[in-house]
């Protein structure tokens, strides 16, 4: 597969976006400092970073990132060549199911993407989010009004709730956290909760069976998978991608 090589640093990428309502990240984004060092280094593996970096591959693959996806520098980018299905990358070298993931994202004016987990493969899943949850991040100025599908939410299933102050604007580097145990579900945007529920409880499946995943059988029913990371035909960036087990 022929690689894109990205230079991180002063390039401005015009037209990359399948998405034709997106507009590419300038060189002139505001960068901040990281908001969600961890407490214990010891525990934490970064996924974005020296080795382990070259666990991320494409969604249903055995080896490769899909075209567009570069990691470089620490910083595992996309140019927004994907769609609904296909363009999707998952951490393939191990699977979590009780974890802590931190990470730092950056997104293009109008942009859409998101985190998943407990990401299951195989043939009869045409993406990951036939079987994962999905942490939603997208431009906050570009939520759609639905507030199951707006940055912060449990994507389909749980509406989330912050300040509008929190919220670092899109060309600008924000912080999301993801706390899973079996008993509770947390979700934090730099540095403040958003979303809080417990997973496979009564009112979970009620949500389930009523809303968007109940065509999706598989849907958050595994208990442990792969982390990914969605490729919606946007400009992406992450760094300091960092997990532990619980």
């Amino acid at each position: 597969m022929k690689k894109v090589i990205l230079s991180f640093v002063g390039l401005i990428l015009l037209g990359a976006c399948k998405n034709k309502q997106t507009e590419p990240i300038q060189n002139n984004a505001i960068v901040t400092e990281s908001t969600t060092q961890p407490e214990d280094e010891g525990e934490w593996l970064y996924l974005s970073e020296g080795e382990a970096a070259r666990g991320w591959r494409a969604y249903n693959e055995k080896e490769g990132l899909p075209e567009g996806w570069v990691i470089e520098n620490g910083i595992i980018s996309s140019l927004g060549k994907g769609g609904d299905i296909g363009g999707d990358i998952v951490f393939g070298n191990d699977s979590f199911g009780e974890f802590e993931l931190l990470l730092e994202w950056k997104i293009a004016k109008g942009g859409n993407s998101g985190i998943f987990y407990h990401v299951v493969e195989g043939e009869e899943y045409e993406a990951p989010y036939f079987t994962g949850p999905e942490y939603q991040i997208r431009d906050h100025d570009a939520n759609n009004g639905d507030p199951l599908h707006i940055l912060g939410a449990d994507y389909g299933m749980y509406k989330p709730t912050y300040a509008e102050d929190v919220v670092d604007r899109s060309g600008q580097w924000n912080s999301s956290r993801i706390i899973f145990t079996n008993k509770k579900v947390t979700y934090y945007l730099n540095g403040q909760k958003t979303v809080e529920f417990v997973p496979w409880s009564s009112d979970w499946n009620h949500r389930k069976a009523t809303g968007k995943w109940k065509d999706f059988p598989e849907y958050g029913e595994a208990k442990t998978g792969l982390i990914g990371l969605q490729d919606h035909g946007s400009e992406i960036y992450f760094r300091n991608i960092r997990i532990k087990k619980l």
